[in-house]
């Protein structure tokens, strides 16, 4: 528990073995609860995340935003905090983005790693197209936003059910902000954090990945 607060962890994984358990491992105390969603992995990241005391959801529909989908409404707290199970995420970034979130009396908080404190946390071209992806958001939407795919959120799960999610992708992500920026009852907010760089093998395939979302953008935009 935190500032009076209950707060679940959900980390979506796919072969995410030796990522999971330096996450678990290193996650703070006051986290009541750890969801690791298991998106249909080959490998142990289930059975070592279960060893750790996380709660273990098995997903077999694979995609990102698919394993957020069964991971989000199965979370049991006040509080939902998302990270990623490669450790690119910083542990310790968990509380400065809880202090704002409640400090300040909002109900979604993005984190942004965006200036990157460390420029080798993120290949060149991942920084290109997170760039454009941002400013497409911007073109799309007209609201400033420094970092649209940013994985790591804090926010009230009593919020999201308010949200209309359509992607099981990659675009969950840009999806689930631009819901919490356009809702009227909601109050939204970006909070700079740190970024490392990942445990474990590269999955996302940047041009693929980057058109899917850009296109994304623009069928939200125009046909919600």
């Amino acid at each position: 528990m935190y500032k009076e607060r209950t707060v679940s962890a959900v980390i979506p994984c796919y072969n995410e073995e030796d990522g999971i358990r330096y996450v678990i491992e290193k996650m703070p105390d006051f986290v009541d609860e750890i969801v690791v969603v298991d998106n249909n992995s080959t490998d142990r990241t289930g059975e070592v995340a279960e060893s750790l005391g996380a709660r273990v959801i098995h997903e077999k529909r694979k995609g990102y935003g698919r394993a957020y989908k069964t991971g989000i409404p199965a979370a049991e707290s006040d509080i939902v905090i998302t990270l990623d199970g490669d450790g690119s995420y910083p542990l310790e970034e968990i509380q400065p983005l809880l202090d704002h979130l409640i400090d300040n009396d909002l109900d979604f908080v993005s984190g942004s790693r965006f200036p990157l404190k460390n420029r080798k946390s993120m290949h060149f071209m991942n920084q290109v197209g997170n760039m454009s992806l941002t400013i497409a958001m911007w073109i799309f939407y007209f609201k400033g936003i420094r970092d649209s795919q940013s994985g790591m959120w804090a926010f009230k799960s009593s919020v999201y059910p308010k949200f209309k999610m359509t992607s099981d992708g990659m675009p969950f992500s840009e999806e689930l902000k631009i819901e919490a920026i356009i809702a009227k009852d909601v109050r939204f907010d970006e909070y700079h954090i740190d970024y490392h760089e990942r445990i474990g093998e590269v999955k996302l395939n940047m041009w693929e990945d980057g058109l899917r979302n850009l296109f994304f953008f623009a069928r939200k935009r125009f046909f919600r």
